[in-house]
């Protein structure tokens, strides 16, 4: 049984807490939370029952737990990793792992350092529509992959603690702290792209959209993020996948959501087989529509249980995301293409 302590509890830790509390190895023993009463009321709501403490050091002079899990603003994520990694805590944290590769390195630094078994919220990777594309890549059932494009928009998200998401000293902005999973999502499947070109949209809150072409051989990969729909249109993530022998299409605001059109055939959904926990709902959140940070967190347990360190979304993975889309940052900025070799 491991014993979870998640540091913020807004809406990704009430997520987490959710799946951790319907996890049969799993057992959420603490939360920290800089707003106490807040974090209560939001336990209540839930209908769980565990201390709460107003920093992780307090925690951690009175728990005996195994695992922190950081689910706090991106711009706090090195001190309370370092932090967890001096207890000898595992470590699951939130991405981005960090704002800067500086403050990345030092925490992958650390974990290997320190001997724990970490990972980063890369929640795409462990997405079931985003899992069935890449089993269809790497079998080769429907022919090289010759194109592909990834969408995420949303509404300016109006959460966060003192609205952290929509300073971009603190986020990042949609750049870093939306369209990162597309570009996770890209490198997990072709690894670090020859060069990045992005455009994209600027202001007083930082990148509130961008585009990117990613450099590889022989295939015409490009994502989009942005955070410019209005307040009262619903959140969508979606890519189109074209094959020698089929297209692939998959679109969060549809039912089906994933289909494949192969030539000849009348187009149909596409199956698939990720199994996922059955979890609640609740104010905060359906869980039971969130699939991919299900699996995330199912792979995590299941990694310490056995006593296995992760080989999906690890910090270094991580970092070199990051970098990715720094460089995308830099491509918008100047106006060119962005070598990485």
């Amino acid at each position: 049984m491991q014993r979870i302590a998640i540091v913020g509890f807004k809406f990704m830790g009430s997520t987490h807490a959710q799946i951790y509390h319907k996890h049969p190895t799993a057992e959420l023993s603490a939360i920290v939370d800089r707003n106490p009463d807040r974090a209560t009321c939001n336990l209540e709501k839930l209908g769980l029952r565990v201390p709460v403490y107003p920093s992780l050091e307090a925690l951690l002079n009175v728990e005996e737990i195994d695992v922190v899990d950081i689910c706090a603003p991106t711009d706090v994520h090195l001190e309370f990793c370092l932090q967890a990694i001096a207890a000898r805590k595992h470590l699951f944290c939130e991405k981005p792992i960090a704002l800067n590769l500086i403050d990345a390195e030092k925490i992958c630094q650390a974990v290997a350092d320190g001997g724990i078994f970490a990972q980063v919220g890369h929640c795409i990777r462990f997405w079931p529509e985003y899992q069935a594309l890449t089993k269809l890549i790497q079998s080769g059932s429907a022919g090289k992959l010759l194109g592909l494009g990834l969408q995420r928009r949303s509404a300016r998200p109006p959460f966060g603690n003192k609205n952290w998401l929509n300073d971009p000293t603190r986020s990042g902005g949609a750049a870093l702290d939306l369209h990162i999973h597309d570009t996770d999502y890209i490198f997990s499947l072709f690894g670090m792209p020859p060069a990045v070109t992005s455009v994209g949209l600027k202001d007083e809150r930082g990148w509130s959209a961008i585009q990117t072409i990613y450099h590889y051989d022989h295939m015409a990969i490009a994502a989009e993020g942005s955070w410019t729909s209005p307040e009262n249109w619903n959140f969508q993530m979606a890519f189109h996948a074209e094959f020698e022998r089929a297209t692939v299409e998959f679109d969060s605001r549809r039912e089906p959501t994933l289909t494949i059109t192969r030539e000849g055939e009348i187009t149909k959904s596409l199956s698939f087989d990720v199994p996922t926990l059955e979890c609640s709902h609740s104010g905060l959140g359906n869980i039971s529509a969130l699939g991919g940070y299900q699996n995330e967190l199912a792979y995590f347990i299941d990694c310490l249980e056995k006593g296995k360190r992760p080989q999906i979304a690890t910090p270094e993975q991580a970092r070199d995301t990051l970098r990715i889309v720094l460089s995308e940052i830099e491509s918008a900025e100047m106006g060119c293409t962005v070598s990485l070799k």
